[in-house]
């Protein structure tokens, strides 16, 4: 059993920032927080944990009737708009004049984006497959669970890693927190495209 939590814990951690499309999808919305930065990645690791529970559950009942990698290459797709669409947003947001951090961590976006890439890709590998390896299900569904931990712990950590590299209040900060939101939008976009044309 501890060895199910901590090969989880440790597949959940490399998971979540071994994509760089995770990342590119709570930079945004991390970035656009005054505050509380740390939400945005928590919500995203919650519906990340969400989509994988979802996936494992219709593998688990599924196992042979489900089209894997047809659900996988659409998916992907889907997450690929939907990066787009963030990366638009943020563009968006930090090119308006009185452009101002939101004091909130845009959590429903967050939990939205995660549990699709929670859905997608190669959850399923890595969340999903290695609980049908283990001798008994309720060691599966401590690494499973233990998955999820990692993923969470993850991204709440990289969107708070990104509330600390701005500075505090004033003209400074702003400017900062502009750049940060420019930046990590226009490199949704970019992850959003090549995971279209992939």
């Amino acid at each position: 059993m501890v060895f199910a939590l901590f090969a989880g814990l440790a597949a959940g951690l490399l998971h979540a920032f071994s994509g760089p499309d995770h990342l590119a999808a709570v930079a945004p919305l991390a970035a656009d927080s005054e505050r509380g930065h740390w939400k945005a990645g928590l919500q995203w690791g919650i519906g990340h944990t969400l989509g994988v529970l979802v996936i494992a559950c219709l593998l688990l009942l599924l196992r042979e009737q489900l089209p894997l990698d047809a659900i996988s290459a659409h998916s992907e797709r889907i997450v690929g708009a939907a990066l787009i669409l963030v990366g638009s947003w943020g563009v968006w947001r930090a090119s308006r004049s009185g452009f101002t951090p939101h004091g909130h961590s845009h959590g429903g976006a967050s939990f939205a984006m995660g549990t699709l890439h929670g859905l997608a890709g190669s959850s399923h590998l890595f969340g999903v497959l290695p609980t049908l390896a283990f001798a008994s299900p309720v060691e599966g569904a401590w690494y499973l669970a233990a998955f999820g931990a990692g993923a969470m712990l993850a991204m709440t950590g990289f969107a708070a890693a990104l509330g600390l590299v701005t500075p505090g209040v004033g003209p400074a900060s702003l400017a900062v927190r502009r750049g940060l939101l420019y930046a990590s939008s226009l490199a949704a976009v970019v992850i959003g495209g090549a995971w279209l044309l992939a």
